[in-house]
């Protein structure tokens, strides 16, 4: 990972961070390039994101990575998405540790490929000592499912007597989710300027600020991920309240 520009100093730092990292393929098209290599360049804006977030004192950064909708995108496209995520996780586990990052992983991952699998747990069980940044993967992620599959979850706990129905609320519903050992995003980055959640961390999102930049992602960089903090330490979060 490359160590420069530095990271400038903030007042306040968002305790989670998570991104929605849109725009490879136009990205590739306005270059004549396969979609592909879109990307194949956002993998190094995600290890630049990674280290910015490390150095700002950041906890937690989710990434979404691959949502339940994408595995309706072309075949040939889907597989060597797939590969290049085996690949990333095998080649990063050195650089994760080097920087003190926890690999961890939502959404449903029974839906990868077994290799896919393997090495999402293998560099997870890697990593898992580290003490520094978390840095969370959403993989064939959909927000609505995953409220979807918490309900279930409670209603098989009210089942079982172990959840009276009057007792529910948001505290017993997050504890099923599958962000469950994870605090809330504090901000949210979305590149290529598009203004939606696309099914991300719906019920998450709630009083999450909102950073929105038309900088494509394979573009993202430090500076990028530094100005979208800097917005969040001018925000005053109010919860509702005056």
């Amino acid at each position: 990972m490359a160590t420069h520009p530095k990271a400038p100093k903030f007042k306040r730092v968002p305790r989670h961070v998570a991104i929605i990292m849109d725009g490879n393929g136009r990205w590739a098209k306005q270059r004549g390039l396969p979609r592909i290599e879109g990307h194949r360049k956002g993998t190094d804006s995600v290890r630049a994101t990674v280290e910015a977030a490390g150095e700002t004192g950041v906890e937690f950064l989710t990434l979404y990575a691959f949502s339940v909708e994408n595995w309706s995108r072309p075949k040939a496209e889907v597989d060597t998405l797939m590969r290049l995520l085996q690949q990333f996780l095998r080649d990063e586990i050195a650089e994760l540790n080097k920087h003190n990052v926890r690999l961890q992983a939502i959404g449903r991952l029974a839906d990868l490929p077994a290799p896919v699998g393997a090495q999402l747990h293998e560099t997870i069980l890697a990593t898992s000592r580290n003490t520094g940044l978390t840095l969370i993967l959403a993989l064939s992620y959909s927000g609505r499912i995953e409220i979807i599959e918490a309900v279930q979850s409670v209603i098989r706990e009210i089942q079982l007597g172990h959840i009276d129905p009057a007792q529910i609320d948001e505290t017993v519903l997050s504890r099923h989710l599958y962000t469950r050992y994870f605090p809330d995003p504090d901000l949210l980055i979305r590149t290529s300027g598009e203004m939606r959640l696309s099914n991300f961390l719906l019920w998450q999102l709630s009083y999450t600020e909102l950073f929105i930049t038309p900088t494509l992602w394979p573009d993202f960089r430090k500076p990028d991920f530094f100005d979208a903090l800097r917005s969040y330490e001018s925000r005053n979060r109010r919860y509702g309240r005056i």
